[in-house]
């Protein structure tokens, strides 16, 4: 019997193995499970181990980017679908209407203009405590509203200035409203940052009813308008949402900084 050389010797590769060393290892594992093919050799079948791959930094960079890809919709080509601008610009308001609390409710500088905002609940309706009483600076200490004009109105006004959140507890004398201001304490700067954030929060309610309005608006017209078009003016809306939610965050903190220190 000649013995058989096991150097030298070229093993012939047929189609199937050469299917076989191309493909992933998992798939190989699982191949060899049938057994014989085409006759040549027996193949032994092992467990496949399951393998994670991992991104490396550089992909999840890119992918990253790519998250963050901003839509950027000419409002004249949509408007037949939904106004953009209109949404905007309720958005706006939500975000002005925040900047206007602040400066009436959630601030420590002490002026005859800062009671101008208080609303006065009158047989006429509402009305601004400027436009019934006179307001005057006595002291840093003291603010007058002179009610003569409008003496009918001296009550209501008293109780929306005790209502007014900036922690004031008027006393009246006829028709002349005294108003001490309180000494600006730790406490009560603490009390205006916390009332900033809520009405920070409240600002994100309103604006999360805009956005779901328009999204609403929006599903109205998926009946006539392609699912590409829809998903670019949602992720759209969605944008400006989280633009105007960044401006929110932005205005809080300038504020809790400048109540605080």
């Amino acid at each position: 019997m000649k013995k058989r050389k096991r150097r030298g010797k070229k093993e012939k590769l047929y189609p199937g193995h050469v299917a076989t060393l191309t493909r992933p290892v998992s798939e190989v594992m699982l191949k060899t499970v049938s057994g014989r093919q085409n006759d040549h050799g027996q193949y032994v079948a092992y467990a496949a181990i399951p393998t994670r791959h991992f991104a490396t930094k550089k992909a999840k960079a890119k992918g990253k980017g790519q998250s963050q890809t901003r839509v950027n919709l000419n409002t004249a080509l949509v408007e037949d679908i939904i106004s953009l601008e209109e949404v905007e610009e309720e958005m706006k308001s939500v975000m002005e209407a925040l900047k206007d609390n602040f400066n009436k409710t959630v601030n420590i500088r002490t002026s005859p203009g800062s009671l101008d905002h208080i609303t006065v609940v009158t047989a006429d309706g509402k009305l601004a405590l400027n436009q019934i009483g006179e307001i005057s600076m006595k002291s840093p200490q003291l603010i007058l509203v002179n009610m003569a004009s409008f003496p009918e109105c001296t009550a209501a006004a008293i109780k929306a200035i005790r209502e007014s959140g900036m922690n004031l507890n008027p006393e009246v004398e006829g028709t002349l409203i005294r108003v001490p201001i309180p000494k600006v304490t730790r406490e009560h700067r603490e009390m205006l940052a916390k009332l900033a954030k809520q009405n920070t929060n409240k600002a994100k309610d309103s604006l999360r009813k805009v956005r779901t309005n328009a999204m609403n608006k929006l599903k109205k017209s998926k009946d006539k308008t392609s699912e590409d078009t829809i998903r670019l003016i949602e992720k759209q809306i969605s944008q400006m949402a989280d633009d105007t939610v960044a401006e929110l965050d932005k205005h809080l903190a300038v504020k809790t900084k400048e109540l605080l220190g």
